[in-house]
């Protein structure tokens, strides 16, 4: 794209009333302090952006009016080219209100700012191709996006071929399924984490180990204990068959006893009772009131003696018969003595015991060996996960340094006198962080004096030029400042102070 400016009018713009301005491959415009020279090229900027030439938006839309005369309408009419088609673009304030214009038919601001965007370009990227000044105020992420934008990146093949084989190898493997930003979020978290576990891990394996020795050392052979423990219990089975039959009889035995003396102890109850009932004496008057009793009462009370006397013996005769028929049955009964068997199982069990204990310690024994070998295991793959993590951390690390210095360079061939600096690193970690910063000669842009800032200037905006593809006007103020530098591409408009002159304005051709 080549964009050429052919004509600006100015209508009660700042200081000028009427001012029509054509341009040449180069234009000069001179004049002593004061005369309006910088009106012009804000003037392009205001129409176009309605911005200053460092594309500040102005505090108020009608700012750029003037302050020491009257107007109805201030306008600025830009003709132009842009690839060898003509356009007339004008932007206008009439009583605080912004007007808009093509061919001077007026239009809204969107459809206003899109042909703008589309004939003239972006305005962080045609403002720097314009004003030599105005890339270097921009904030140095917005630098850096408008110089990488046409640089490519480093393809990973381009990259891994600079790294260690063993890295280049493992990369070149992860990135088929993962990012590298995506690589790195995965092992960044793994690392610390595994680094936990590690210790962890290291951790139980100790207390595992000391577990295991204070465990007593094994003096007996475990195979033959299980064989001995096996034959003992086999006797112990053999014996219990014996002891449990004879505990069947002796419990009918016990039963049949015990019943025998409970009755018994009911029948010496009974007994002691009969004296009583037996020597009662026959009462003659109530035993309440204590009136005489006639002979019919009497002999009702004898009789009822008799009565109990008769139910007493009947009861007692009846516990009597049962107690001797539970002493038949218990004769028939036969108490088998089991102590010498029991005694038997005792000292074989006494015997049992400390083959069972050896057992057991070598069962607890083969259990934490056994756990030892897994927390080794374990430890094993937390470490080898580490260490892998920290390996690809260091391999993106040193992806990422090659990859920057390879971009470095990609930028670096671009310039001629300027060093730009695209990253760098972290005291801490160090880790390459995005950066932008511009050198001539050793000094950072912001050290450089007036000259060779503009000098620094040119040639950045040159690059974007080049890079870009779009040839635009370049405007370049205090000219006086400076003896000598490369023409730009494109229309060249130069502003110069001279002392005691009117505001000049020349054209002519490249040189």
């Amino acid at each position: 794209m080549v964009i050429q400016f052919q004509k600006l009018i100015l209508k009660n713009f700042k200081s000028h009333r009427d001012l029509e301005v054509s341009f040449g491959d180069v234009t000069k415009i001179s004049g002593e302090n004061a005369k309006g020279k910088s009106s012009i090229p804000e003037a392009l900027c205001w129409v176009l952006y309605g911005t200053d030439a460092l594309g500040s938006k102005l505090q108020k839309e009608t700012e750029p009016t003037p302050v020491n005369y009257d107007f109805d309408e201030l306008k600025v009419e830009l003709l132009f080219s842009s690839d060898d088609n003509q356009y007339l673009l004008g932007r206008s304030i009439v009583k605080g209100k912004t007007i808009y214009r093509r061919n001077e038919v007026s239009i809204k601001a969107t459809e206003f700012d899109e042909i703008v965007r589309t004939l003239i370009g972006e305005k962080d990227l045609f403002l720097s191709l314009f004003n030599p000044s105005y890339f270097p105020s921009l904030h140095w992420e917005t630098q850096r996006k408008l110089i990488l934008q046409y640089v490519t990146a480093p393809a990973n093949k381009e990259v891994f071929a600079q790294l260690p084989a063993t890295q280049a190898d493992k990369l070149a493997e992860l990135v088929k399924k993962h990012s590298l930003d995506d690589l790195y979020e995965i092992h960044r978290e793994n690392k610390p984490m595994q680094d936990k576990a590690y210790i962890a891990a290291q951790s139980r394996t100790k207390t595992l180990l000391e577990q295991l020795n204070r465990l007593p050392e094994l003096n007996v052979d475990v195979e033959e204990a299980g064989a001995k423990i096996t034959e003992l219990e086999k006797q112990i089975e053999e014996i219990e068959k014996v002891t449990d039959s004879a505990g069947e009889s002796n419990r009918e035995h016990n039963e049949v006893t015990t019943k025998i003396k409970s009755l018994q102890e009911r029948i010496s109850e009974s007994a002691k009772k009969w004296p009583n009932l037996r020597d009662e004496e026959i009462e003659d008057a109530c035993r309440t009131c204590k009136r005489p009793l006639d002979d019919e009462a009497v002999e009702a009370v004898k009789a009822d003696k008799e009565q109990r006397k008769e139910q007493y013996q009947t009861n007692h005769k009846a516990l009597v018969e049962q107690r001797k028929a539970l002493e038949v049955e218990l004769k028939k009964l036969e108490y088998i003595d089991v102590s010498e068997q029991l005694e038997k199982i005792r000292m074989l069990g006494m015997e049992i015991q400390p083959l069972n204990e050896s057992v057991n310690l070598h069962s607890q024994r083969e259990q934490l060996e056994q756990q030892i070998e897994q927390a080794r295991t374990a430890e094993s793959a937390t470490l080898a996960s580490r260490n892998e993590s920290t390996f690809i951390l260091d391999a993106i690390k040193a992806f990422q340094t090659k990859e920057a210095e390879l971009q470095a360079t990609k930028v670096q061939d671009l310039f001629t006198t300027l060093s730009i600096r695209l990253f760098k690193q972290n005291k801490g970690d160090g880790e390459l962080k995005a950066d932008f910063e511009i050198e001539m000669d050793g000094k950072a842009y912001r050290k450089l004096s007036l000259s060779e800032s503009i000098r620094a200037g040119l040639e950045l905006r040159d690059v974007l030029s080049q890079q870009s593809g779009i040839v635009a006007p370049c405007f370049v103020d205090n000219t006086e400042s400076i003896t000598k530098f490369t023409q730009p591409n494109g229309q060249l408009i130069m502003c110069r102070v001279v002392a005691g002159q009117e505001l000049k304005i020349e054209t002519g051709e490249a040189e």
